[in-house]
């Protein structure tokens, strides 16, 4: 063989990959995977994660370490995340693999629409398996965070329930004995009554009166205390 189609040869067993070349990046896309789902894993919840294809052209020497993974420092939970690979040691190489995840939890969902001020019993939730990296609000799964709390926004069926989305804790319960509040022309007249519903302060309920059985509209003043609404 003449020199030249030899030089040849060897100029094109660097350019063009091959199956050992390629190794050290599917190593690196395993790794990447791997290390994110370890990260999001928790007990009852599920993981998926599939890296980006790297760029075919892509040389790297195999890694005589194994090969660590980490994210940016204050990087959030995102359906696309960034993991950058590293070979360690003298000679090493670093590579960012791009990896789609999905992290899927139980999460509290409304399964009738509320009104703000509305509180949130166990019998108006359910549990739903939901992708969390699409949750950017965050979400509830513990029933005993509703206890007490009433709604900041109206919300309807099926909609995730929000840390933001809970108000402060429930001032007023059905079933409470209440100060009932009238004001008319500048006088007050107070009488004891009968929360007919739950909200926080501001929200509207309806009472009954202790004294007549009147019901009548009210909204909730401060804990125990509603005014009756004309």
């Amino acid at each position: 063989m003449t020199p030249r189609p030899l030089a040849a040869l060897l100029l094109s067993a660097l350019l063009l990959p091959s199956a050992h070349a390629a190794e050290p990046a599917q190593a690196a896309r395993a790794q990447a995977e791997q290390w994110l789902r370890g990260q999001y894993a928790t007990p009852g919840s599920r993981v998926v994660a599939q890296a980006a294809t790297l760029d075919s052209r892509l040389q790297l020497a195999a890694c005589p370490s194994p090969l660590a993974a980490s994210l940016q420092e204050g990087t959030r939970l995102m359906p696309r995340m960034n993991v950058t690979v590293r070979c360690p040691g003298e000679g090493g190489w670093t590579l960012r693999v791009p990896v789609q995840i999905q992290v899927y939890r139980q999460v509290l969902v409304l399964v009738r629409p509320l009104q703000r001020g509305d509180g949130v019993r166990a019998d108006d939730v359910r549990l739903e398996e939901r992708d969390i990296t699409r949750l950017g609000y965050g979400y509830v799964s513990d029933l005993a965070d509703l206890e007490g709390r009433t709604l900041s926004r109206a919300l309807g069926a099926g909609s995730v329930v929000t840390p933001g989305a809970l108000g402060g804790r429930t001032a007023v319960k059905a079933g409470d004995q209440v100060q009932l509040v009238s004001r008319l022309d500048g006088i007050e007249v107070r009488a004891s009554g009968i929360a007919l519903g739950s909200g926080d302060s501001g929200s509207r309920l309806r009472v009954r009166n202790g004294s007549s059985g009147k019901v009548v509209d009210a909204m909730v003043t401060a804990p125990g205390e509603v005014l009756a609404l004309p």
